[in-house]
């Protein structure tokens, strides 16, 4: 990194550079910043929120909602009314931080500047006050403390060998098999999921080495080494269509087939043939990136029983509402807001376990307990009619949907809490807002009806954002993707819940099957070395 980009002001850079001088700017700067970390934390809860003073400003005595510290004395002040301003220039002092955003201004240079140190302590700071306000989503610990990655002799051996990437890589199209779109589009939303693309790029699954016929994590390596390769030629994913059609007769032939469906049946193959695949608490890469929990509470109105059950989903299919254009009820926010409403049920959907009967008078709310890294919303746009099984009709409407998405309002433990602010918003949830937050990074949409459309989708790529329509691949903007008719949408988590480092249940099996199999050698090495020496 240049000495411009270390920093940006000279002052700064000379203090930094006296070992002692560092450390109490530091100090000082990771105190200030950690004070107000915890004091925003802290002060979500109704309960401690009246116990909290404010800091005053040392020279006019007004309470301070965003105190600037000084980073030599003890002088708190308001930027305001430049009290800090004039501290720092009366005393001689260089530097003062705004304890909410973490910025320094430099008394010398008359502006906020930029040092890489400083702004690396600050996001490390904050990391560390949120982690000890919250907890995982659904085991009741406290968040794993992040510890940054340092390379191991292995590591280095191998990034050392490590070919380069190309910068265009991942920007290749698909090539349009007949009908087959709706592939590519899936596709190409697996190839710019950031966990999917880390997973194959890898080696976690090698064509080359793996004995499964007919495997798709296969083709799934296989179509990362070909996307991310030096040919920019469109690519024709035929095995993975073969490999579909003997996984999924219903896939099968060259009839337009559904995207969701093709996404759901592409989930279950993968998981299928990855590594460590089971039944219970899997570890796959599918249920590492999509998979989550959603809460069912029933509640008898008549005796107040709740009946909780939770189920895992890999993705949501949310309702549209009306068929006009654009509204406040066609968006995202409102889609789930209605997925997470409470609805009364008939009286023969469910009997009350306490009650001993049917009951008249229940209630249903989904929540969901666990959010997954990658979340896929598919909006149900194509409607069948009971009287004809054949006809189906598609949604035109628009839908409205953000480029940053907060899932926290749609969460067991934010809406549990909103009951008992009596409905109010909660104040208090686990952990900062942050760690609910989800980044676009591809959307999938048709054009067109059910039986003669045309699937195309729009992909993020580091931060520009690229058209795909089979082999074309255009440059776009952000914008032109949130104006898309949008079929399913993916976000990616901001922020990742670190879990301890614990070895996989199949490795740990895969080891002692291992030692068994030495033991065994071992005794039958010392047999054989008993029997010949009676010989």
């Amino acid at each position: 990194m240049s000495a411009e980009l270390e920093s940006m002001c000279s002052h700064i850079a000379d203090v930094l550079a006296d070992e002692d001088s560092k450390k109490t700017i530091l100090d000082k700067f990771a105190r200030a910043v950690t004070w107000y970390a915890n004091k925003y934390q802290v002060a979500r809860s109704p309960h401690k929120r009246r116990k909290i003073a404010s800091p005053t400003c040392g020279t006019c005595d007004l309470p301070l909602f965003r105190p600037y510290v000084c980073l030599h004395c003890d002088y708190t002040g308001c930027w305001t009314e430049s009290h800090v301003v004039d501290h720092l220039r009366e005393e001689s002092h260089l530097f003062c931080a705004d304890a909410k955003t973490g910025c320094v201004y430099c008394s010398e240079c008359e502006n906020f500047i930029y040092d890489a140190t400083l702004s690396g302590l600050h996001e490390s700071t904050i990391l560390s006050a949120e982690e000890k306000h919250s907890r995982f989503q659904v085991l009741n610990k406290r968040r794993e403390p992040f510890q940054r990655w340092v390379p191991s002799e292995k590591d280095i051996a191998a990034l050392e060998g490590a070919q380069s990437v190309p910068c265009q890589a991942g920007m290749r199209g698909l090539l349009n098999l007949g009908q087959t779109c709706f592939l590519s589009v899936v596709l190409q939303s697996f190839i710019h999921n950031p966990f999917m693309r880390n997973y194959f790029l890898g080696d976690k699954h090698n064509w080359k080495q793996c004995k499964t016929e007919h495997c798709t994590c296969c083709e799934m390596d296989k179509l990362f080494t070909e996307i991310y390769s030096d040919d920019n030629a469109p690519y024709g994913p035929h095995t993975f269509l073969a490999t579909t059609w003997r996984a999924s007769a219903e896939l099968a032939g060259y009839a337009q087939q559904d995207a969701h469906e093709f996404f759901i049946s592409a989930l279950n193959q993968i998981h299928s043939t990855s590594r460590g695949s089971t039944e219970v608490s899997c570890n796959c890469i599918i249920h590492s990136t999509f998979a989550g929990q959603l809460q069912s509470d029933v509640k008898c109105e008549r005796c107040g029983n709740v009946t909780t059950t939770n189920d895992p989903m890999l993705d949501i299919s949310l309702e549209l509402k009306g068929r006009g254009e654009v509204s406040d009820e066609n968006s995202l926010a409102a889609c789930l807001r209605r997925y997470t409403q409470s609805e009364k049920l008939g009286s023969k959907e469910y009997s009350c376990v306490k009650c001993g009967k049917a009951s008249h008078e229940a209630s249903k709310r989904l929540s969901i307990r666990k959010l997954p890294l990658v979340l896929s919303f598919q909006f149900k746009r194509f409607e069948h009619k009971a009287l004809e099984k054949s006809a189906t009709r598609k949604i035109e409407t628009k839908i409205r949907f953000p480029a940053t998405l907060n899932m926290a309002p749609y969460t067991t433990l934010y809406m549990s809490e909103a009951e008992k602010e009596k409905g109010g918003l909660p104040l208090s949830f686990a952990g900062p807002d942050s760690i609910y937050e989800y980044d676009l990074f591809a959307v999938i949409n048709h054009e067109g009806q059910m039986n003669n459309g045309h699937y195309t989708n729009f992909a993020r790529c580091g931060n520009e954002w690229y058209r795909f329509d089979d082999d074309k691949v255009t440059h776009t903007t952000l914008g032109a993707c949130l104006k898309s008719t949008a079929y399913m949408c993916f976000y990616v988590k901001r922020h990742l819940d670190y879990k301890p480092n614990m070895t996989p249940s199949y490795v740990r099996a895969r080891e002692k099957e291992m030692e068994k199999e030495k033991r065994e050698v071992a005794k039958l090495k010392e047999l054989d070395d008993a029997i010949l020496a009676t010989v």
